[in-house]
């Protein structure tokens, strides 16, 4: 039996999740509230749960504060957030103060019963909307990358140049850190001018810059 605590301000709400909750066997409301400080309270007069399901948002204490104070108090109790923001910092956050699980309020009733299941077995949970969402950005984020090298094509070996050419660096100077002919320092010069359309050595710098090429590692010919 998994021994719950539910905290949510809209009497409507805990009133729908105490009913859907409990027609599972595994599951069993022990206590509800509508505030935080009555969560406390019920914290400090010996009330025993496994879980604490808590709509953070609504509750009467700042929410990260009453996290951490519960989370030092009763570090066995694991939490479960249910929320509206979807704010990858704000989650994030919470984690760090030790929540097991971030669930979005719309979640389907199988999804909530099953995050609740696997955070009893010690595991931590973020819900599949969230978590696409997430993959989703991450999937831009790796589309954009690969755009951006597409988009200049550079050779290792060109954004070595690039890098001393923007350090200041003559055509002669940097053939002599490279031990390769001036000739050819001037060649690969013009070559980044004439890949990106740039009318000079000043705005092949500016364009690298503006574009996060001197970002990139330098060669380590």
């Amino acid at each position: 039996m998994i021994n719950i605590i539910l905290a949510e301000n809209h009497h409507t709400v805990r009133n729908t999740l105490k009913n859907l909750l409990e027609k599972d066997a595994d599951l069993k409301i022990v206590a509800d509230t509508a505030c935080g400080n009555e969560l406390l309270n019920l914290l400090k007069t010996g009330c025993i749960a496994d879980i604490l399901l808590v709509n953070i948002n609504k509750l009467d204490i700042e929410g990260l504060s009453l996290i951490k104070l519960i989370k030092q108090q009763y570090p066995h109790l694991s939490i479960i957030m249910l929320s509206v923001i979807d704010n990858e910092e704000f989650i994030i956050a919470f984690f760090k103060e030790g929540i097991s699980a971030y669930l979005f309020k719309n979640i389907e009733p199988l999804e909530l019963k099953f995050a609740i299941k696997h955070v009893h077995s010690g595991q931590r949970y973020i819900c599949s909307e969230f978590s696409l969402s997430l993959l989703d950005k991450l999937t831009r984020l790796s589309k954009q990358e690969k755009d951006k090298n597409l988009k200049h094509n550079f050779s290792s070996r060109e954004i070595e140049i690039l890098h001393l050419i923007a350090d200041g660096f003559t055509n002669q100077e940097i053939s002599n850190k490279l031990f390769i002919s001036k000739r050819t320092i001037e060649g690969y010069r013009q070559n980044l001018i004439q890949k990106i359309k740039v009318k000079n050595t000043a705005a092949l710098v500016k364009y690298a810059f503006l574009n996060g090429i001197l970002n990139e590692q330098r060669s380590s010919l």
